[in-house]
């Protein structure tokens, strides 16, 4: 029996044949993949050393081509071929899901050894799901979401065309407001959030945008003929927020302040200099508006009993 991580341990039933229980192979002990092996079981997410008895057998995915493993006998030591379907060659794994761990794992410095002990897995595990097709459970991504500050959603890749918050509401919320520098914690350094403007033309407008915070003012790029720009020199409403939807729990904070337009020179060049991104929607976009809260709210929903 030689398994790979990702694998799945197939536990029968002795009378029936049917699978009893069975758990992906998460932790190997020996180089060439025979037993023992560290098994997240399906049922109860615990991880268990095991050694494999002939009840049991290795269900391979792996990609591109069926595979075909051993499967030992009850009582003889042998083995017999056992063919499984697997992914066609040029598939790709639903969300792909390790290379959006990927992303989220550099985006926040951590190393894979950082980000698999705040997952409380191996890191061979974690390598394995960010380099090869994987399927891992909903425990796993619900621990890979948290320790990673984003979403089971996010990870999948599912979605991405909809609304947040399309999941069911808690049995109990908790809904409490935020205290200004829990907002501020929030606000964190950078990312994309929303510009509240009444547009040249009148009209109210909401524009999402790649954001800075530099010593407590909110900065973004953006060109001088956007629909964006007409917040310069007024008091505007800045908005960030953050959707849990595995958890159906979330945060939101609203900035109100005056927005105005950057022209020292040396303060642009640090602005640029510091900015973590380019804004996603390109082009050119070099005038830097900065909103200075003199408001800062926010709620969060939990659970009751958090």
């Amino acid at each position: 029996m030689r398994a790979h991580l990702g694998d799945q341990l197939v536990i029968e039933s002795p009378t029936t044949g049917a699978a009893r229980r069975d758990g992906e192979i998460v932790g190997l002990h020996h180089e060439d993949g025979t037993p023992p092996y560290d098994v997240r079981w399906s049922d109860t997410d615990d991880v268990t050393l095991v050694f494999p008895g002939p009840d049991a057998h290795i269900r391979h995915l792996e990609q591109g081509r069926p595979v075909s493993m051993p499967e030992a006998q009850p009582g003889t030591g042998q083995a017999e071929a056992v063919s499984v379907a697997a992914r066609p060659v040029g598939a790709v794994n639903p969300g792909d899901i390790g290379r959006r761990v990927g992303v989220e794992r550099r985006r926040r410095g951590l190393s894979r050894k950082e980000a698999a002990g705040r997952a409380r897995m191996s890191p061979d595990y974690l390598a394995y799901l960010e380099e090869r097709p994987a399927d891992p459970t909903l425990a796993t991504l619900i621990r890979l979401a948290d320790a990673l500050g984003t979403t089971v959603a996010a990870l999948r890749g599912g979605g991405v065309d909809l609304p947040p918050g399309q999941g069911h509401a808690l049995l109990r919320p908790r809904l409490r407001d935020l205290s200004a520098e829990e907002c501020r914690v929030l606000l964190s350094t950078h990312g994309v959030g929303r510009v509240a403007v009444t547009a040249p033309d009148g009209r109210p407008a909401v524009v999402p945008v790649n954001y800075e915070v530099v010593d407590d003012a909110i900065a973004f790029r953006t060109a001088p003929d956007s629909v964006v720009s007409a917040a310069a020199e007024r008091e505007v409403a800045f908005e960030v927020d953050h959707v849990d939807e595995a958890l159906s729990q979330g945060w939101s904070v609203l900035a109100v302040g005056p927005a105005s337009v950057v022209t020292e020179p040396e303060a642009v060049r640090r602005l640029s200099r510091q900015a973590h991104s380019t804004p996603w929607a390109g082009g050119e976009r070099d005038m830097w508006v900065s909103i200075r809260p003199t408001s800062l709210t926010g709620r969060r929903i939990t659970p009751a009993d958090q």
